[in-house]
């Protein structure tokens, strides 16, 4: 055999390897998708449940456990935001002394008030209950 003939048959069982790792690639590529599809579709049933749960329509007994999960770290949400707003409000403007330790919002604890948002009045209860 040539060395002609050697070189072409590397050549061709390179060219068979790459197409292969090209085709696994994007069969890969395809998978995470289709993964991204699957979660994006998970959550939005979750969501939909969730409305749900919370208008009455379904019962909270087989989904108590997740939904308490949801309204917790709703209300962990609501008070971060607070936290940061806070936080904002005490920062130093350019040119202004700088005050000593401001107490803010988040530094009390969160109190349910009207219209701060979806699961407050059910965590509310959730925790006054479980305690």
């Amino acid at each position: 055999m040539s060395i002609l003939d050697s070189l072409a048959q590397q050549a061709g069982k390179i060219a068979n390897d790459v197409q292969g790792s090209l085709r696994r690639a994007r069969v890969e590529g395809e998978r995470r998708l289709l993964q991204r599809q699957h979660r994006a579709a998970l959550e939005e049933l979750g969501e939909r449940a969730y409305e749900l749960v919370r208008s009455g329509v379904l019962p909270d007994g087989p989904l108590a456990a997740e939904v308490a999960s949801v309204e917790a770290k709703l209300m962990e949400l609501e008070a971060k935001v607070v936290e940061i707003e806070g936080l904002r409000t005490a920062e130093p403007q350019p040119g202004a002394s700088r005050p000593g330790p401001a107490t803010t919002a988040a530094d009390e604890p969160a109190a349910p008030s009207a219209g701060a948002g979806p699961g407050w009045e059910a965590a509310d209860r959730f925790f006054r209950t479980g305690s």
